[in-house]
């Protein structure tokens, strides 16, 4: 019975660090940035504003808004981590967004911008940029 008990604890705290380190390896900083974007381009205010941190979520819905009455693409979308600022992870970008306004095309370069993701509710969430 004895031997029984330990490998039930054995095997608890296995299953502990099992989900420990998929949680860890859940998403990133930098994952979080071309989630927001992706979910921008699928016209889902819904998912950019969940990414969003709560002093970015009015933002996201005004970029959700202008994204969803125009067709839109995502072009070669990479981000990595580029440092840290305070509390925030700086994150940078390459590749383009592609809006179509009745014809005319807006490119949205993502180099042009650093990126701030910050932890909320133990989540990262898109802050803003700078």
């Amino acid at each position: 019975m004895k031997i029984t008990s330990r490998y039930f604890v054995l095997l608890i705290l296995l299953a502990l660090m099992i989900v420990a380190c998929q949680k860890s390896q859940g998403s990133s900083a930098s994952s979080v940035v071309g989630d927001y974007f992706k979910a921008l381009v699928a016209k889902d205010a819904n998912q950019a504003v969940n990414l969003s941190c709560t002093a970015w979520e009015e933002q996201a819905q005004l970029d959700a808004d202008t994204f969803a009455i125009n067709p839109a693409t995502a072009e070669n979308v990479q981000c990595k981590t580029a440092g840290e600022d305070g509390d925030a992870t700086l994150v940078s970008c390459t590749g383009k967004l592609v809006l179509d306004y009745n014809g005319e095309k807006q490119e949205i370069d993502l180099a042009d911008r650093t990126y701030r993701v910050v932890q909320e509710g133990g989540e990262w969430r898109m802050c803003g940029y700078k």
